[in-house]
């Protein structure tokens, strides 16, 4: 994959009045000494969505010398308000102040894009807001960190990834095993032929949800945005059990256990196959779902996957993980298997070697805003993984054997299944 297209970093101190009013005295690392990373080479961000991962990515930014976050986003008011607090109180101590204001709290994301001083958004919101939410990104000029799974559609990943070449963007899809160096190490033992010829990958995503979801309308929380949450999704009674995580388990904003942890595992079986910008030929299974109840993606699920080199991938709810199995030996993606002698061996200087993230995901991410070369799971990864997961949910929905198309994205001659490559969105959003 080609490196994106170079860019200007915008100027932080073109916001120093409003980020950076310092005191009189104030540390030295603030201003690059003792190791630090001066104010004009901060990465400055936004977080947009800020619960479950997002908090998470909120704190690692908020400790990372090297970003300056400059905004935080979330439709839950009193969640939004706490974070923003946290995070001009850490500033202001840093800064050896009584007070900091340089972190503004938003609503709407797109009050967010309107900013010309923020290099990065980082996304960690439910997954039918994705695209909309990251292409809004995009269009503005900043840079994207979106987490798994990238799209809940297949043709909204398509948008993405030609968004990213079109504005010449970094984006990061938040499939973190791409930058684990033991997952990196099986891929490669798979691909230089340490198990022989790859025949078989098996891969286990886990079982949930196990029980139907009784559910009733509910008045909507203070301060919640509802209808801003909902976005593209049609429109539905708030009740508790349909938002935050609990959105996994409803088709109107995510997949289930076959993205959510499909993202991970069939994206390891991904590369290990040596698929990063293809995918299966043929997909068929089936699956159990609730047929009362709020919640209703498979919760029970047996897939096949053939790929054009005759590999195939049998994916269930059994178990978590990929194994993947070949004509002379077998690897675990925590690197055992047999035969162990050749899994111990070193990988050669001319046998193929895979991308190293060297570190954090997020800190994979950040280097390649600064460096504008490719992440570790950058946008074709994260669009053709999130397809697996996609076709998989297809297939059982239509309970019938599929062939696709890897090139041309659709399923030939089948319009019935091609319609289900995309969602209606509620009026007014759109993609356009």
């Amino acid at each position: 994959m080609n490196s994106v297209p170079p860019f200007s970093r915008r100027s932080f101190l073109k916001s120093a009045p409003v980020v950076l009013a310092a005191p009189s005295i104030v540390p030295s690392v603030l201003f690059g000494q003792d190791g630090g990373t001066a104010p004009s080479n901060r990465i400055t961000v936004a977080c947009i969505g800020v619960r479950n991962m997002g908090s998470n990515h909120f704190k690692t930014l908020l400790g990372n010398p090297s970003v300056q976050l400059l905004a935080v986003c979330d439709v839950d008011a009193g969640l939004r308000n706490d974070r923003v607090t946290r995070a001009n109180a850490a500033y202001a101590q840093r800064l050896g102040k009584a007070d900091y204001k340089g972190v503004t709290g938003y609503n709407d994301f797109r009050d967010v894009m309107a900013r010309d001083d923020i290099d990065a958004a980082v996304i960690a919101v439910p997954d039918h807001s994705h695209a909309l939410i990251a292409l809004a990104a995009m269009r503005s000029g900043k840079d994207v960190y979106i987490e798994k799974p990238m799209t809940l559609t297949i043709r909204e990943g398509r948008l993405m990834a030609d968004a990213v070449q079109r504005y010449g963007r970094v984006l990061q899809c938040g499939s973190q095993r791409r930058s684990s160096g033991t997952v990196r190490r099986v891929c490669e033992l798979v691909r230089n032929g340490r198990i022989g010829d790859l025949q078989q990958v098996k891969v286990g995503l886990g079982s949930r949800p196990r029980r139907p979801q009784p559910w009733k309308p509910e008045p909507v929380p203070e301060g919640f945005d509802y209808d801003l949450w909902l976005g593209p999704a049609p429109w539905a009674p708030y009740t508790t059990a349909r938002c935050h995580y609990n959105f996994r388990f409803l088709r109107d904003y995510s997949g289930g256990e076959m993205t959510n942890f499909g993202a991970h595992y069939l994206d390891v079986a991904q590369w290990g196959i040596g698929a990063d910008d293809g995918g299966p030929v043929e997909i068929e299974g089936k699956g159990l779902y609730h047929r009362t109840g709020l919640w209703d993606v498979f919760y029970e699920f047996e897939l096949e996957y053939t790929y054009a080199n005759g590999v195939k991938v049998l994916c269930s709810h059994a178990g978590g993980g990929c194994r993947f199995f070949g004509s002379d030996g077998w690897v675990d993606i925590d690197g055992k298997g047999e035969p162990g002698a050749r899994l111990r061996a070193g990988i050669g200087p001319n046998e193929i070697h895979l991308y190293e993230g060297n570190g954090s995901h997020m800190g994979n991410f950040l280097d390649c805003v600064r460096t504008r070369r490719q992440p570790a799971a950058p946008v074709e990864v994260g669009h053709r993984s999130a397809t697996v997961c996609h076709l998989g949910n297809i297939a059982m929905t239509l309970g019938r054997k599929l062939r696709w198309d890897p090139v041309r994205e659709e399923f030939p001659g089948d319009e019935e299944a091609n319609r289900m490559t995309w969602r209606s969105y509620r009026e007014p959003w759109t993609l356009n």
